[in-house]
């Protein structure tokens, strides 16, 4: 059995950490890559990055910023992308008024040293977890990845997301099998993006996973799994007919 290539995405200010549980079981069946989002302030470009790096037809998972990721990829070169998995995410442009707090965020990011872990703890981290237990275990986790990251790539990742395009059309003209996944608890992206791209995406299959808020891939590991095996299991099957 020949391994898919699959592309993993993961959200604003984190890297491979956000997926270690599914890079260690997914490994069997998938070659596994995650691509580098930190180096561009617009989507198109960051996209443009991403795919001249990895082989010419993957699988494509993308969490957060990630699957906004996904869908300028997706956008950009349909015919790479085998199958599609989004994991609490957003297919909208950026609404105004979470573009109108965009600028305070950099501002206060760049102003002082701790700018960054303050804007980060405050406004992002705590609003992750849907357990007070999983807050605990991960919000080091997750402020590490962003402090490592550092000011400047928040400051392009957050240029990136405020000035993106819609994509629903995107996903409306993709007709390959996708995934769609959701915490349930999920304060980031609510079940109203979700609901609509499964909407636009007749062919997808859309997954809520109870006691788990905007990264289900750490804190709920083995449900995003199982779901994300069983996508790639059907991948597979269709690399080897």
């Amino acid at each position: 059995m020949n391994k898919i290539p699959l592309l993993l995405l993961p959200g604003m200010m984190c890297d491979q950490r956000m997926f270690e549980p599914q890079i260690a079981a997914l490994a069997e069946v998938a070659d596994i890559h995650v691509g580098d989002i930190t180096n561009a302030n617009s989507m198109a470009e960051i996209a443009q990055q991403v795919l001249a790096t990895v082989p010419p037809q993957f699988a494509l998972a993308g969490l957060s910023m990630g699957g906004i990721v996904a869908m300028e990829i997706v956008r950009q070169a349909p015919d790479r992308v085998l199958k599609l998995a989004l994991l609490d995410t957003n297919p909208w442009a950026e609404l105004e008024e979470v573009k109108l707090g965009r600028g305070p965020q950099m501002n206060a990011v760049m102003a002082h040293n701790d700018g960054l872990t303050q804007v980060v703890s405050e406004q992002m981290i705590r609003r992750y977890f849907y357990s007070q237990k999983a807050y605990d275990q991960f919000a080091p986790v997750c402020l590490a990845m962003a402090q490592d990251l550092g000011a400047q790539v928040f400051v392009r990742q957050s240029q990136a997301l405020r000035d993106r395009i819609d994509q629903q059309q995107t996903l409306a003209a993709f007709t390959k099998p996708c995934l769609i996944i959701m915490g349930i608890e999920d304060q980031l992206c609510p079940l109203d993006r979700h609901e609509r791209m499964h909407e636009l995406m007749r062919q997808s299959t859309f997954i809520g996973i109870p006691r788990a808020g905007h990264i289900p891939t750490i804190e709920q590991p083995e449900a995003t799994n199982a779901a994300l095996m069983q996508w790639l299991s059907q991948a597979i099957d269709t690399l080897e007919e």
